[in-house]
């Protein structure tokens, strides 16, 4: 059997402040293969996003081991962990996080302005992006210029430019109309079947959930539930 890409063993987490001692997850376990897709699902308080920015290296455990690509992220050092996530995670909200005073392009360039690559190379990579989202006629526009979804899809650009394994999304259809969100979850398939990439989401949606390989459920911390859906049994068939 394939070693799994993501590999999340006994974690808690747990936030203090001041003596008082907050836990979030409590002794998680979780195995992710390369090229998955799974939705994290869970009520609000459950820990779906503490163990997405856990999985993302936004933030560190507080007990256990998360073990991506061979490497237990959880034992490595902040300025190692940001230059692990710049080359290894791409980043999807809920809210687009795009700034406003920046073209499509310039957003999407962004990440790559912390690597060595040459304007030109820049300029190819950004391309790229904006083409695989079917926005490359919209790259001079500014934010306030596009649609809800047409915004998610240049943050979508953003997280790809760098070619990431790993792609984390915390609701990503969350702030869109019903044919937004239907577009985003048909260019995450797409991502995920045509480009490879293992993606982890978090959705209340349960339409959204299904469209993943796999549905973990959690609650209060504790990881209830892993099934399959129609999705998952369809691509093993």
């Amino acid at each position: 059997m394939a070693e799994p890409l993501i590999a999340i063993e006994h974690v808690e987490k747990v936030y203090r402040r001041d003596a008082l001692e907050i836990p979030v997850l409590n002794d998680v376990n979780l195995e992710i293969l390369q090229g998955e897709f799974v939705s994290l699902m869970g009520p609000s308080g459950s820990g779906k996003t503490t163990l997405l920015n856990l999985i993302a290296g936004i933030d560190q455990p507080t007990r256990g081991r998360i073990v991506i690509g061979g490497k237990d992220i959880a034992r490595i050092g902040q300025s190692e962990l940001a230059r692990w996530r710049s080359r290894t995670v791409g980043f999807i909200f809920q809210l687009y996080n795009l700034l406003p005073v920046l073209t499509a392009f310039e957003n999407v360039e962004l990440p790559l302005l912390l690597t060595p690559l040459k304007r030109a190379e820049r300029r190819r990579h950004v391309e790229t992006a904006l083409k695989i989202v079917s926005l490359e006629d919209r790259m001079d526009h500014y934010p306030r210029q596009l649609s809800g979804g047409q915004e998610q899809r240049v943050a979508i650009a953003r997280a790809i430019v760098s070619d990431p394994a790993i792609l984390v999304a915390d609701e990503p259809t969350g702030d869109l109309d019903a044919k937004s969100a239907e577009e985003i979850l048909v260019l995450l398939n797409r991502l995920n079947a045509e480009f490879g990439k293992t993606i982890v989401m978090v959705t209340h949606d349960p339409k959204a959930a299904a469209r993943a390989h796999r549905m973990v459920h959690l609650d209060k911390g504790v990881l209830h539930a892993d099934e399959q859906t129609e999705a998952g049994a369809a691509r093993k068939a």
